[in-house]
């Protein structure tokens, strides 16, 4: 009877547990994902004070980790540019991000300096 009830009581711990560990996986995911994206932001601001004119590479992935990026670059030849980071897990492994992957976007603005 000890062990029926044992059973019994078991069933919704380990679902509690199996549902927690997914989210922690999908919060890392999402965190490490808010981390890329913002130091490609950082990498494009960083360029553009000197190379302002230059045009932007519109996706790639970023190496040693199954994460891809998106750049939309609104503004090309004005003097403000609104960029658009998009990073996401590369959970297919088809190397292209589509929108239902994105995890994270982020998006500023970058002036002409002089």
């Amino acid at each position: 009877m000890a062990s029926a009830l044992l059973v019994v009581a078991m069933v919704p711990i380990l679902k509690a547990l199996t549902k927690a560990h997914m989210f922690a996986s999908e919060i890392d995911r999402k965190t490490f994902s808010l981390v890329l994206a913002q130091g490609k932001l950082d990498e494009i601001r960083a360029r553009s004070i000197y190379h302002y004119s230059d045009s932007i590479v519109p996706s790639g992935s970023f190496p040693g980790v199954s994460y891809l990026w998106n750049v939309e670059d609104t503004g090309p030849g004005s003097d403000l540019r609104t960029i658009t980071v998009h990073v996401g897990y590369d959970g297919n492994g088809n190397g292209t991000l589509s929108s239902d992957e994105v995890e994270v976007t982020l998006a500023t603005y970058v002036a002409r300096r002089w």
